[in-house]
C-alpha cells in the first residue's frame, strides 16, 4: 500500500519484456508486481546482500525504496528522541560524546565520513541492544527507527550471463542454456548459434563484436583463447564451427560437476524434502521476528 505505482511502471524488465513478448498478455498486475513480491521476499529476511544478475540490480534498488519509505512513514516510535538519547548514554561518556560530534558533523556539515565513522562505532558497541543500535542509525541520520534495512546487491564478475542470440539469456526469450542440460543438446545450441552476418562465405572475415558467440568466449574462454578467436575471425582463418568448439568443450566440462552432484538428489526425493523443510523452518522463524517488529511499527496487534 506504500509503493506508488510508478516505481513498478518504470522498472527496466518491465518495459523490456512489454516490447519483446507481445505475444503474450502482460496487462496484469501480477506481471507488473513481481518485484515487489520479490522485495518482500527479501525485506521480510532483513537480507543485507542479494545475489542477482545486472538486470535485477533495479529491482533490488526499488527493495531499497520501499525499505525507506516504510521507515520513513513507521519508524518514528513513541518517544523516539528520548530512547534515542538514554541508548546514547548506555555506550558510556566516551563513546556518546563521539557519537555526538559524529552526527553533529553529518547533520550540520553533511559529512560523509563521520556518518560512515558512527556507524562503525554503533557496530562495535557491546552495552546497546540490537533495536538501541538500530534507532541510533536512524537517529544520526535525522530519520527513525530502522525498521527494514536496506539492502544492497550482489553481483558476480560476470553478471549479466548474454542468451544465444546475444540478448540477455531469458528462458522467457527461449535464448537459454540449462544449467544441467545434456551436452548433446548444449553443443546443437552453440553449433546453431548466429553468428557475423557479414560471414556468408567461409573465406569472408569478421568481426567478433558483432557475434552473439564472442559474448560466450569473453565468460569461457581463457585469453589465449579469446586471441585465437579475434585473430581467426578477422583473418577468415578459423570458420564458425571451429570458433564455436572450444566454446562447447568449456560449457560442457562447468556443467559437468553439476550434473554429477544432481544424480544424488535425483535419486534420493526424501533427501531432497528434508533439505527443504529444514530451510523452511529457518525462514519461517527468521519471517515471523521481522512480522512482530514491522507490526508493533505500524500499530498492529497481531494475536
Amino acid at each position: 500500500m506504500i509503493t506508488p505505482l510508478g516505481w513498478l511502471e518504470r522498472t527496466p524488465t518491465y518495459k523490456e519484456q512489454q516490447e519483446r513478448l507481445r505475444e503474450k498478455d502482460l496487462a496484469t498486475y501480477g506481471f507488473l508486481g513481481y518485484p515487489l513480491l520479490m522485495s518482500s521476499d527479501i525485506l521480510v529476511y532483513q537480507a543485507g546482500r542479494v545475489p542477482v544478475g545486472a538486470d535485477q540490480v533495479a529491482h533490488v534498488e526499488i527493495t531499497r525504496e520501499i525499505a525507506r519509505r516504510f521507515n520513513h512513514l513507521y519508524g518514528r516510535e513513541p518517544g523516539f528522541e528520548d530512547q534515542a538519547e538514554a541508548a546514547i548514554v548506555k555506550m558510556g561518556k566516551k563513546n556518546a560524546r563521539l557519537y555526538r560530534t559524529l552526527k553533529k558533523r553529518y547533520q550540520e556539515e553533511g559529512d560523509m565520513e563521520a556518518l560512515e565513522t558512527a556507524r562503525a562505532l554503533l557496530k562495535e558497541q557491546q552495552n546497546i541492544s540490537l533495536g538501541d543500535r538500530e534507532r541510533l542509525y536512524g537517529y544520526i541520520e535525522g530519520g527513525g527507527k530502522v525498521i527494514l534495512p536496506e539492502p544492497q546487491p550482489l553481483l558476480t564478475p560476470e553478471s549479466r550471463m548474454p542468451g544465444l542470440d546475444g540478448q540477455k539469456m531469458s528462458k522467457s526469450y527461449n535464448n537459454y542454456i540449462g544449467l544441467r542440460e545434456e551436452p548433446d543438446s548444449v553443443a546443437h545450441k552453440i553449433r546453431t548459434m548466429q553468428t557475423d552476418p557479414q560471414r556468408v562465405r567461409r573465406t569472408d572475415p569478421g568481426d567478433p563484436e558483432k557475434c552473439p558467440v564472442w559474448g560466450l568466449h569473453k565468460i569461457y574462454s581463457d585469453a589465449a583463447t579469446q586471441e585465437w578467436v579475434q585473430n581467426g575471425c578477422r583473418s577468415a582463418s578459423i570458420g564458425c564451427l571451429e570458433c564455436k568448439k572450444p566454446l562447447i568443450d568449456a560449457i560442457i566440462e562447468e556443467q559437468r560437476p553439476l550434473r554429477e552432484r544432481a544424480v544424488e538428489y535425483e535419486n534420493n526425493p526424501d533427501l531432497v524434502h528434508s533439505i527443504l523443510q529444514e530451510g523452511r523452518e529457518h525462514a519461517r522463524d527468521a519471517a515471523r521476528d521481522t512480522l512482530v517488529e514491522v507490526r508493533a511499527a505500524m500499530g498492529l496487534r497481531h494475536r
